[in-house]
């Protein structure tokens, strides 16, 4: 795969202030297929230098002028379809329908919206007497995660640039390929030197180095909710900002009267998709009493259709392959039922983990509270709507989930879960809707409106 050995700073491609490398490993073969360069705190320092450098002349560029860098920016990602959802396929694993049409085409939808808020939102109001700005808040460090490369990117980079912000990415080190491919659009588009930044390289070297610098005014990151919390309080000592896309772990709540088989297919589906790497996947499927064996058999059913290496990719690494096989087996341990899949290697080359279903899981299983990150469901019983609220929400997440059943009982339920973003019967996703959690899901939200007012910060005058 194509690799730049350098890092994007200041409009250009720079030399890195280290010799070293991160290898690049292809998932499914388990083949080192590129290797970039190893960013260290030097490297940051060059790059929020630049983005602070940049930073009087973007802010102060007219929202038209900026609307139009983010079309070219979308153009520019367009353009590059075939060899974004290649490279996704390449470094991730995933399935190559699944790279083209999640990992690539939503992106680049996420980046027109942008463009066209960045035309239409109101910098400028009047409030009495009294004339509201909304400014950018600064130089804005964005630290994206692996499960989605370049969604993650173009969440956080295209609403930042839309307010006027000026960015220092550091990308997840598993999949920075995805990432070059940006910078590389970004410069196409005739985005300003010094606007965009991307510096690659580890989390605790460069992540932390980059969530630490006293020129970062805000600190975006998507990731596991143990590093949020560590970005958090290293904000707070700096009064700095912060907007925190955490962990999960969603529940899909069957009421009584739903189609019960489309509601079990949905889910599974859900789960399944990017090899349960989702933080908002429907891992816990929650079906009344009455109908719980039933839900357990078309769950099975469902979960047979996705052959390992063909609709289901591997996982990323090793480590998250053996952190979710662990997992499995902790679920059996604490005495819930498998069937479907297992713990046991489907694939002997990849880093591939079988689907697997489990029944007979309460609330308390640790398979039950905690983010797996995999393909692994969870099915659980409950008595009445009360029971299955508490059942719902007795987690400390509360990123999304899924009801099904009559609408205006769905809707009433929903209301009641204590979560960002609920699907009511299958609805679809909207990248124009605000995506974030409650409790320790994170704090901010992402996409449309919302995530724009993420970078920005208001000033009143009064005439």
């Amino acid at each position: 795969m194509k690799a730049h050995d350098a890092m994007y700073i200041g409009g250009e491609w720079r030399p890195a202030s280290s010799t070293d490398t991160i290898p690049v490993i292809d998932p499914a073969d388990e083949q080192v297929i590129a290797r970039v360069p190893a960013g260290t705190a030097e490297d940051v320092d060059a790059a929020v230098r630049a983005a602070r450098a940049a930073l009087p002349a973007w802010a102060a560029t007219p929202p038209a002028e900026r609307a139009s860098r983010l079309g070219a920016l979308r153009d520019a990602l367009a353009a590059r379809a075939e060899e974004i959802a290649a490279t996704v396929t390449a470094e991730l694993g995933a399935p190559p329908k699944l790279a083209a049409a999640v990992h690539t085409g939503l992106p680049i939808a996420v980046a027109g919206s942008y463009a066209e808020l960045a035309a239409t939102h109101p910098f400028e109001e009047k409030v009495g007497n009294s004339t509201v700005y909304s400014e950018p808040v600064g130089v804005v460090g964005a630290i994206t995660p692996w499960n989605y490369p370049l969604h993650q990117i173009v969440a956080k980079v295209a609403p930042a640039l839309a307010a006027g912000c000026t960015v220092v990415l550091k990308p997840a080190e598993d999949t920075p390929l995805t990432a070059q491919l940006f910078a590389e659009a970004v410069h196409d588009a005739g985005v300003p030197a010094g606007v965009f930044n991307l510096v690659t390289g580890l989390g605790p070297v460069a992540g932390q180095a980059l969530a630490e610098h006293a020129d970062v005014d805000l600190v975006s990151f998507t990731g596991s909710t143990a590093v949020g919390k560590r970005i958090g309080a290293t904000a707070a000592g700096a009064v700095k900002r912060v907007a925190l896309e955490l962990g999960g772990k969603s529940a899909n709540v069957i009421l009584p009267g739903a189609d019960l088989r489309k509601a079990v297919t949905v889910g599974i589906a859900n789960v399944m998709s990017n090899s349960g790497q989702t933080c908002s996947a429907w891992t816990r499927m929650l079906v009344h009493t009455d109908q719980y064996d039933e839900a357990v058999s078309l769950a099975a059913e469902a979960v047979a259709a996705y052959v390992p290496g063909e609709r289901v990719g591997p996982l990323v690494n090793a480590k998250q392959r053996e952190r979710v096989r662990g997992y499995i087996e902790q679920g059996v341990e604490e005495g819930a039922r498998i069937v479907a899949g297992g713990p046991d290697a489907p694939r002997e080359t990849g880093y591939y983990v079988s689907p697997t279903v489990f029944a007979d899981v309460t609330p308390e299983m640790t398979i039950a509270q905690e983010e797996i990150f995999g393909p692994v469901v969870s099915i659980l019983r409950y008595e009445d709507e009360d029971d299955a609220l508490a059942i719902a929400n007795g987690t400390v997440y509360g990123l999304a989930g899924a009801v099904w059943g009559e609408q205006e009982r769905a809707v009433s339920f929903a209301r009641r879960m204590e979560t960002g973003q609920v699907d009511i019967n299958g609805g679809r996703f909207n990248p124009l809707a605000p995506f974030g959690g409650y409790k320790q899901s994170g704090v901010g939200r992402e996409l449309g409106a919302h995530g724009l007012a993420e970078y920005l910060q208001t000033k009143s005058l009064q005439f």
